[in-house]
């Protein structure tokens, strides 16, 4: 008998992605798998009910989630969405592990086993898998977009017969996914391009997106990049120099975009009130980061601040402002990391392959990851991606070597 496949609607505040979508319903469905998706799941993402129905899923209720042999979500399930799954079930989502261990410790508790997507290792065939490059990727486009809305002037230079609009300057801290993407779409709206970055190899990134690159290169700089393309932690004497030059650059920039986050910890500060401070009145931020504590001095979850005469944009969840975009990528990541185990309408799962080492969570009533209180899995024996691809993290300039989230 074929396994039953839910796709749940998200039930977390502001969450309007849906881990489904039309074509992965229709590989899913061609896999043998009997796909049931909540009624009103794909609302927010513009994806009608009978839209997933004409790709071969059923419409279901919340309900249906205790039949289910596997469920996926966007995000990690709550309390009372957890209890009505049956033990044994495959549970895939985001699932916001570091900080919320007792959370974990109750999908154990239920029996599921549970997949943390964000965790996927940086290898070469996990690429099409990883939703922190999916999803910082629409980001970084969106944190330029929500800029422009608020910016009050044009982005490009204009000339006209009544005198020329100067183009925005634009800056960028970080080139990873999401920074790479925000320098990207702001020279693509004429905006005067800038950005840094601590690894070496950001260097020739920027400039190939038509952005300056703004570090101290000394040679402590040379060596700032660790194997798989991230970033080590810098000197003290290093973060001063490179402090330094980023306030002054700061002064003379109109929009900033911060993008910086590492795992378990709250995001590093990258810009004081100080550097605020020295904007021109009527300036842009946009923090990336707000939620896990912001990187700007001031911003504030889920609005947009006025600090030191900058307005400070601090928006959560901004994948989810573009949802119709966000789900698709998502819900093919979903679909990737499904292919690899499953045959026939069944799921095996092989517990050496590196791929579920490193994203499983829960099994069998207990934690089973490293950082979470299981044992240590062995290290990925598959090449690592390429620097311009591997960008997990949306900053990478901050980061040491364990891998960020966007």
């Amino acid at each position: 008998m074929a396994k039953t496949i839910f796709i749940a609607k998200e039930t977390a505040e502001g969450e309007s992605r849906v881990a489904g979508s039309p074509d992965s319903i229709k590989k899913l469905a061609g896999l043998g798998f009997d796909v049931v998706v909540e009624a009103g799941a794909g609302a927010g993402s513009r994806i009608p009910d009978e839209a997933f129905e004409q790709a071969g899923a059923r419409i279901g209720q919340a309900g249906d989630a205790a039949a289910a042999d596997v469920v996926l979500k966007v995000r990690r399930p709550a309390s009372g969405e957890l209890s009505g799954y049956k033990k044994g079930a495959l549970v895939v989502a985001i699932m916001d592990p570091y900080g919320n261990e007792t959370a974990i410790k109750e999908m154990a508790d239920k029996g599921v086993t549970a997949f943390a997507m964000e965790l996927m290792p940086r290898i070469t065939r996990a690429q099409s898998m990883d939703v922190l490059s999916s999803q910082a990727n629409l980001a970084g486009y969106q944190a330029v977009i929500d800029a422009a809305h608020t910016f009050d002037r044009a982005m490009p230079m204009m000339m006209t017969a009544a005198g020329t609009v100067p183009a925005a300057k634009v800056f960028v801290m970080g080139a990873g996914v999401a920074g790479l993407q925000a320098i990207a779409t702001a020279k693509r709206l004429g905006a005067a391009v800038s950005a840094t970055d601590v690894r070496p190899a950001a260097k020739e990134q920027v400039a190939s997106l038509g952005g300056k690159f703004v570090a101290v290169e000394n040679d402590e700089f040379k060596e700032a990049e660790a194997a798989g393309g991230y970033a080590k932690e810098m000197s003290k004497e290093y973060q001063a120099e490179q402090a330094e030059l980023v306030a002054e650059h700061i002064a003379k920039q109109d929009i900033v975009i911060t993008t910086a986050l590492i795992p378990g910890r709250p995001a590093p500060r990258l810009v004081t009130r100080e550097m605020l401070k020295s904007m021109k009145p009527g300036s842009i931020v946009v923090d990336l980061a707000v939620e896990r504590g912001g990187n700007v001095e001031g911003a504030e979850a889920g609005k947009i601040a006025e600090v030191e005469g900058v307005r400070v944009i601090g928006y959560n969840n901004v994948p989810g402002r573009i949802a119709a975009s966000a789900s698709l990528l998502y819900a093919k990541n979903l679909l990737t990391f499904l292919q690899t185990m499953a045959k026939d309408g069944e799921v095996t799962i092989d517990f050496d392959d590196e791929i579920v080492k490193q994203t499983a969570l829960t099994h069998d009533g207990r934690v089973v990851h490293p950082k979470f209180g299981g044992a240590e899995p062995e290290t990925p024996k598959d090449e690592p991606s390429t620097p311009a691809n591997v960008g997990q993290e949306t900053a990478p300039s901050t980061a040491d070597e364990q891998k960020g989230e966007a």
